[in-house]
C-alpha cells in the first residue's frame, strides 16, 4: 500500500490509525533511525535505500506493507510499484488529495516537525499534476483510492479481508 500526499496531510495519522507499526515503512521513521532526526533530509537516500531494501524483503514474504511517504512524484512510486509487479504482490495507492488550506493547516498544527510551506506547495503542485493527468492509473496500481476531504478521511473505514486478525 502507498499513501500519497504532501507533508502534513495525515498520512502517518493514517497509517498509525489503521495498520499496526509493524506493517508501516515510514520515511520520516526510517531517517530518525539512521541520524537521529526525522527531518534530516541529508540522509534520505540512505533512509529510501533502507526502505526499499525491506519492502521487498516483505512483500517477498507476502506480509502487507504501507509506504509512508509523500510519494508525489513519479519516480518514487515507479519504484515502488516495481517492487510490487516483481514480488507479484498488488500495489494499492491511497491519495490523500485534501485541499491546500487544510494541507497547511495541519501541517502547522503538528506537534513534531513542520514543513516550510513552500515545500508543502510544491508538493501539492506535484500531486494536482499527477492527478490531473490521470497518471496513478497508469503506472500499474492495482487500485487508487483518492481522499479529497477532511471529511472523507475522517470517515473511512477500512475492512481489512481475508487476513489475520480480520475477523
Amino acid at each position: 500500500m502507498v499513501l500519497v500526499g504532501a507533508a502534513g496531510a495525515g498520512k502517518s495519522t493514517f497509517a498509525r490509525r489503521w495498520f499496526d507499526p509493524a506493517e508501516i515503512l515510514s520515511s520520516d521513521g526510517l531517517r530518525e533511525l539512521i541520524s537521529g532526526d526525522p527531518a534530516d533530509q541529508s540522509v534520505s537516500r540512505a533512509a529510501f535505500a533502507r526502505l526499499h531494501r525491506e519492502l521487498g524483503i516483505r512483500l517477498r514474504a507476502g506480509r502487507l506493507t504501507v509506504v509512508d511517504a509523500t510519494n508525489v512524484g513519479h519516480a518514487a512510486r515507479r519504484s515502488l510499484v516495481a517492487r510490487a509487479l516483481w514480488a507479484d504482490r498488488p500495489a494499492v495507492a491511497i491519495v490523500l488529495d485534501l485541499p491546500a488550506e487544510a494541507v497547511h493547516a495541519r501541517n502547522r498544527a503538528r506537534t513534531e516537525r513542520v514543513v516550510e510551506p513552500l515545500v508543502v506547495d510544491r508538493q501539492l503542485a506535484a500531486l494536482r499534476r499527477t492527478l490531473g493527468r490521470g497518471q496513478l492509473h497508469d503506472e500499474g496500481f492495482s487500485a487508487v483510492h483518492r481522499l479529497g476531504s477532511t471529511i472523507e478521511l475522517d470517515a473511512v473505514r477500512l475492512i481489512r479481508l481475508g487476513m489475520p486478525g480480520s475477523g
